[in-house]
């Protein structure tokens, strides 16, 4: 039983943790209130219909539901088009299908948020040697890292004032990093700088965990274009696979070339009977969304009241992701707080986490994930590289509630 597995003291903290979150909470409730008026009133306007859900197969000529579907993520992302497909299988592989539509032999492109995320690195060709990353097909990689504030914009004008730099990389989550995520005002503030010395740069989001956080998206404050996966927010929950591409409406004909072939672009391809799912999962997304928010926030009460000091964001902070960071101290802290995570999981409870190589990144990986989508970021989910400081990388949480049990579960685990 699940009740066997918390502490009555973290019982006691759990119920002061709700009374003093309930701002927090609340701000998180409005922000999906108004994300949902932009998702319905984007269904409305496109009519969307329950002949829409039809299984196209074969070539996928002719998709109604496809292209309402597309119309729908752009609306939402704010973007002129989107590219919302099964056949992109993860944000990474969203990304290098951007990257490698968009850049060619002699481009350089900019990372203007510090070195990208662990499983980027290889495919731009800062570690590795694969005859297909950016570096092997000759694209130019460089990088400015983030200062205190957030973005170093003057290096970032300075550098860009020489008009050679063909696309600017902006990843809004902090990925594998103490840094904090970066905000859609400070995105905002940097892109109107970008643009006054270099109109024609193609400024990138990867916008992973980010969406429907706050009520705007990148494309809203002048990203060209917007990159996620349909396994963290805008899924909802719902959707098991997929991936999305919005942006500028010639730069998503480019990466729906790259995708399909030159001269097909979005016309065709299959939707394996996904439309359904994936408009049921944005639809859910607000939801989802606020509840991962929540329960974050609560995670982060609770352990900053047991003593973790390095707790980010913050419980009282400003949320821009759905990602929570603590440094656990120690390597049986942070394995034992992971199988707590595990063990109040839905899916596989009975899996004993423990340490393990894996692919794509460089150091031994121990990993929390009992979702009914294998990989799954929106679940509640924990993972961390055991290295010091031992900083766990928390984030989902399909309802609150699932998620405050799993938290005190863990958390209950690591203390005993």
């Amino acid at each position: 039983m699940i009740n066997e597995q918390i502490d009555k003291e973290i019982l006691d903290l759990a119920n002061q943790a709700e009374k003093v979150l309930e701002k927090q909470f609340k701000h998180a409730d409005e922000a999906a209130l108004e994300n949902s008026k932009r998702i319905l009133s984007a269904f409305i306007d496109n009519k969307v219909s329950y002949t829409d859900f039809a299984d196209i197969n074969g070539y996928g000529n002719y998709d109604t539901g496809r292209d309402k579907l597309e119309a729908i993520f752009a609306t939402v992302l704010g973007t002129e088009d989107a590219l919302v497909r099964p056949q992109i299988m993860s944000g990474t592989n969203a990304l290098y299908l951007t990257f490698t539509a968009l850049l060619k032999h002699g481009d350089t492109m900019i990372s203007i948020s510090g070195k990208p995320y662990d499983s980027l690195q290889e495919m731009v060709g800062i570690i590795g040697n694969s005859n297909q990353s950016l570096k092997a097909h000759g694209v130019h990689y460089e990088q400015i890292d983030l200062i205190q504030s957030g973005f170093d914009t003057e290096k970032i004008v300075q550098r860009l004032a020489k008009n050679d730099v063909k696309l600017v990389e902006i990843q809004r989550s902090r990925g594998y990093s103490s840094r904090l995520s970066l905000t859609i005002k400070q995105i905002e503030n940097v892109i109107k700088a970008i643009k006054v010395v270099n109109k024609d740069v193609i400024i990138m989001v990867d916008n992973c965990y980010g969406e429907l956080v706050e009520t705007k998206e990148p494309g809203h404050v002048g990203a060209n274009v917007v990159v996620g996966s349909l396994m963290k927010n805008l899924g909802g929950g719902v959707a098991s696979t997929g991936g999305y591409v919005a942006g500028d409406k010639n730069l998503i004909n480019e990466v729906a070339e790259r995708l399909t072939a030159p001269g097909i672009a979005k016309e065709l391809g299959a939707n394996f009977n996904q439309i359904n799912s994936f408009l049921k999962g944005i639809f859910m997304a607000p939801s989802a969304v606020k509840n991962a928010v929540k329960t974050q926030m609560f995670a982060a009460y609770m352990l900053e009241k047991l003593g973790f000091e390095n707790v980010s964001p913050k419980w009282n902070d400003p949320r821009t992701d759905i990602i929570q960071t603590v440094e656990l101290k120690t390597k049986e802290n942070l394995v034992k707080f992971t199988q707590g995570i595990q063990g109040a999981s839905p899916i596989d409870s009975f899996v004993h986490v423990m340490p393990a190589p894996m692919p794509g990144y460089p150091f031994d990986e121990v990993m929390a994930s009992g979702a009914f989508t294998q990989g799954s970021t929106i679940e509640l989910s924990a993972d961390a590289p055991v290295i010091e400081p031992f900083t766990l990388y928390m984030q989902g949480g399909l309802t609150y509630e699932y998620g405050k049990l799993g938290i005190m579960s863990a958390i209950s685990k690591m203390r005993k």
